[in-house]
């Protein structure tokens, strides 16, 4: 991992916004436009059923892509999500992978696969972001 890497993810991981706030953090960002992600399940994800809150899922998904967009210097706002709850997550973690369908130039489109500690598949969604303009990555350098 580069050093421009190392101070990106730290910029999304220790910001101090909604994400790390809620103990969701980017993992990586390959080379390949994915990116993955953890959510550390706390008593706070939880829903009274005591399995994690589809709102935590959510946001464990939508973050890791627009953290991969910025390392190409676009700020990106959600468009439209989707989100398919397939099994009750459960567990101290939840991982997120997220792969894009289409990078154009003001659209892109990721799928994200959510996994237990198991490998199990508990959602998966579809994301659109758009890109409203350039980044202001200059504070990542220094």
């Amino acid at each position: 991992m580069t050093d421009f890497y190392s101070k990106l993810l730290a910029r999304v991981n220790e910001s101090g916004c909604f994400a790390p706030h809620n103990h969701i953090y980017v993992t990586e960002l390959r080379d390949d436009h994915s990116a993955s992600g953890v959510l550390e399940i706390q008593p706070s994800s939880l829903n009274p059923l005591g399995i994690v809150h589809g709102g935590a899922l959510v946001t464990l998904a939508d973050t890791h892509e627009p953290a991969f967009l910025l390392l190409y210097a676009r700020t990106c706002v959600t468009l439209d999500c989707s989100m398919q709850y397939l099994a009750p997550a459960k567990g101290a973690r939840i991982f997120c992978t997220a792969t894009p369908k289409k990078l154009g130039r003001t659209v892109q489109v990721y799928d994200a696969a959510l996994t237990d500690e198991t490998g199990r598949l508990v959602a998966s969604g579809t994301y659109t972001f758009f890109a409203v303009g350039p980044a202001d990555l200059d504070h990542i350098d220094n």
